[in-house]
């Protein structure tokens, strides 16, 4: 079972300049919540057991977040308002905190967890990502793909010919409807892109996954790339790709983030 996630959150948050130079992207409000715990609250009800979220020093606005205020809590309790608590019942005692000391990609910041996985299969949710459903979770169709194939799955969503210069595209054979046996993924391709399906911001890892990642050498000005540690995965083990059934919002994109801020909202008030 796959009781274990982390959740990178340290970037820069550059594509949102220059709010993001106070307010981090992770807390952006959709309807009284910030995106970052629609995230939390997916790896949860998908079975994850513990959490450890990677930031930097200047998001400490996430840990403050999800800390305890026993002074609002008991502001509440003696104005008779103890039903706003429901909304606060964060589960602290699954959140785990540490901090990415250097901005230096997606890659480090998974391999900063290695010692919290310890040496188990684990899932990585990148909080930009929002996936919406009416049936599963993104991330229980990933662990339902895991249990079968006992092998690294990546959630996969198609995208737009001109946009796939953006993201991380898979080369892959379908081995089933939506799931895919992957031969290479190629990170943002500048031309000819392998296929349209890209990776959208839900993993799998098997525990190797981590000598690939300490493998890479960090050249200056250069991030640690993700697809460059799964691409060496792909050598000594299987991966597959699943596409996600669910709707996915990018929240960097302004487009996306305000889509989503109004089905939120259309829910909220059905």
């Amino acid at each position: 079972m796959i009781k274990k996630a982390i959740i990178p959150a340290a970037g820069y948050g550059t594509r949102n300049l220059p709010i993001t130079k106070v307010l981090p992207k992770e807390m952006f409000p959709i309807g009284v919540k910030p995106a970052i715990q629609y995230v939390i609250e997916e790896a949860l009800e998908s079975g994850i057991e513990d959490i450890l979220l990677v930031v930097s020093r200047s998001k400490n606005l996430i840990v403050d977040y999800f800390d305890e205020s026993l002074e609002l809590e008991a502001f509440l309790e003696r104005n008779n308002k103890e039903h706003l608590l429901s909304k606060m019942q964060i589960p602290k005692q699954q959140l785990y905190f540490t901090r990415q000391p250097y901005a230096r990609g997606l890659g480090d910041a998974i391999r900063i967890g290695e010692r919290f996985i310890n040496n188990e299969p684990f899932a990585v949710l990148l909080p930009d990502d929002i996936i919406m459903s009416k049936g599963k979770h993104g991330l229980c169709e990933l662990i339902d793909v895991y249990k079968k194939k006992q092998s690294s799955v990546i959630g996969l969503k198609e995208i737009e010919q001109n946009m796939l210069h953006q993201y991380g595209v898979i080369k892959g054979k379908e081995t089933k409807s939506g799931i895919y046996k992957m031969k290479d993924i190629i990170e943002k391709p500048k031309k000819n892109p392998p296929s349209n399906l890209a990776a959208v911001g839900r993993y799998i890892f098997t525990p190797a996954i981590f000598s690939h990642l300490n493998d890479l050498q960090y050249v200056a000005g250069q991030e640690i790339q993700l697809t460059d540690a799964i691409r060496k995965l792909l050598i000594n083990e299987k991966c597959y790709g699943k596409i996600l059934s669910g709707k996915r919002y990018d929240i960097a994109t302004p487009k996306d983030y305000l889509d989503i801020i109004n089905k939120v909202h259309y829910l909220n008030n059905m």
